[in-house]
């Protein structure tokens, strides 16, 4: 290729600009985004029992992350990014569009929350290694999957502890999460493309080749009466903690 910088490139241009054109809604609750908050809370449950089991000492604390650093890389507007902040982690947040990091610095500002916003690929930042290392619904948008881990893995502490969480590749998320929920507006059209989503196999042999072993996984399920909530079932989205092999 002759460019050194095409490497470090693994969020689509087109993927970081569509997500760019949402930001100034991200927050709203009742947005296009409106998925997102509905889904929050249950990743965030699953965040904090990772990090009460990776870290015991911490389960009877309220800022359990006191101390400790944090990155969420695909941060948007900061969703994860400021539970982390409450959570007592200084946190740094990194997106592919600078839009995202802006509204992600408005509103941290207007909560009076001090995290650190970057716009750019993970791997082109010289931002050193994290104790907590986040990626929620970003690796079904990257085009070099391998080289992403690779990058994500590269900023995990050597005791760190990585959360990620994606869409599954099966039949029920292509009925489900691409066509049913662009049909009825539950996520923007565009949002979710089928082919791009990695079973929970194999992204834990691509985590194993980057070095990571997975330490516990969970599905984020949906059902009448209940709502989205952590589950047996990962046919739909999975969420996984993982940490140095």
């Amino acid at each position: 290729m002759g460019n050194a910088n095409v490497s470090n490139v693994t969020i689509r241009p087109e993927e970081a600009d569509f997500f760019a054109n949402l930001a100034r809604d991200w927050w709203n609750p009742k947005g296009p985004m409106a998925s997102l908050h509905q889904v929050n809370p249950v990743r965030m449950a699953f965040i904090r029992d990772a990090i009460d089991a990776h870290w015991p000492g911490s389960r009877a604390s309220a800022k359990p992350m006191a101390g400790k650093a944090a990155l969420d890389i695909g941060c948007g507007a900061g969703l994860v990014c400021e539970p982390l902040a409450r959570l007592g982690a200084a946190v740094t947040g990194v997106d592919a569009a600078a839009e995202n990091v802006a509204a992600a610095s408005a509103h941290a500002d207007g909560v009076g929350l001090d995290i650190r916003y970057m716009a750019g690929e993970v791997a082109g930042l010289d931002i050193g290694t994290f104790d907590l290392v986040t990626s929620v619904e970003v690796i079904e948008h990257v085009a070099d999957k391998p080289a992403f881990l690779r990058d994500v893995a590269a900023r995990l502490a050597p005791d760190g502890l990585l959360v990620m969480s994606t869409p599954n590749r099966t039949a029920a998320s292509r009925v489900l999460l691409v066509g049913a929920a662009e049909a009825v507006g539950y996520v923007p059209k565009g949002t979710h493309h089928w082919e791009d989503f990695i079973t929970p196999e194999e992204l834990e042999a691509l985590l194993a080749d980057a070095g990571l072993t997975v330490t516990a996984k969970r599905g984020i399920a949906w059902r009448p009466g209940k709502g989205l909530h952590l589950s047996d079932d990962m046919s739909l989205n999975y969420i996984l903690s993982a940490k140095r092999a």
